[in-house]
C-alpha cells in the first residue's frame, strides 16, 4: 500500500512516468501527494513491473518541496522517449523513519526541512547553514514564522 509503479491520470486516461531524471526528490513529492509518510525512495527500470497504455510524463525534476508532480519541472504531457521498461516506481516506506533525507551536496544555505514528524508536513524545523543542519530556537516563534516555513516547503 506504500510502494509501486507510479501512474498518473491526465486527459481521461491513466499512464506511467518514464524514469529519466527520476530520483528521491520526485519520490518525496509522490509520497506527499498520496498523503504517505516514511522514507521516499525512487525506483527505476520498471522495478514494480511494466505498465501498459501511454507513458504520460518524462524528465520529471522536482525540488522535493512541491505539493504535487504537476508543480515539478517536467516534459510536456505525452512527450517522452521511453519504453515501459523505464517505468518509474516509488516506495514511501513507513518503517524506515520519517526524517527528510537530504545529502549535504543537495542542500544550499538557508534550506529548511522538517524532521521527526509523523508526516512530511509536520516536525521540528531544521535549517542548513555553514555545511550543517541545525534546529531553530522557539524564542519569538510565531504563526507568521511557521507560515513562512510552510510556504518555503511548498505547503499551503
Amino acid at each position: 500500500s506504500f510502494e509501486g509503479r507510479v501512474e498518473v491520470y491526465h486527459d481521461g486516461k491513466w499512464g506511467t512516468i518514464c524514469d529519466d531524471q527520476w530520483d528521491d526528490r520526485d519520490a518525496e513529492v509522490v509520497c506527499r501527494q498520496l498523503g504517505l509518510s516514511g522514507t521516499p525512495k525512487a525506483l527505476s527500470w520498471a522495478h514494480y513491473g511494466q505498465g501498459s497504455g501511454p507513458i504520460l510524463l518524462d524528465e520529471v525534476q522536482c525540488s522535493g518541496n512541491e505539493l504535487s508532480l504537476d508543480q515539478c519541472k517536467k516534459s510536456d504531457w505525452g512527450q517522452q522517449n521511453c519504453d515501459h521498461i523505464e517505468d518509474a516506481g516509488v516506495s514511501c516506506d513507513p518503517f524506515t523513519g520519517t526524517d527528510v533525507q537530504l545529502c549535504k551536496s543537495d542542500a544550499v544555505e538557508g534550506t529548511v526541512r522538517l524532521a521527526g514528524g509523523r508526516s512530511p508536513s509536520e516536525g521540528r524545523v531544521e535549517v542548513y547553514y555553514n555545511g550543517d543542519w541545525g534546529t531553530v530556537c522557539d524564542d519569538g516563534w510565531t504563526d507568521l514564522a511557521a507560515q513562512v516555513v510552510c510556504r518555503q516547503l511548498g505547503f499551503r
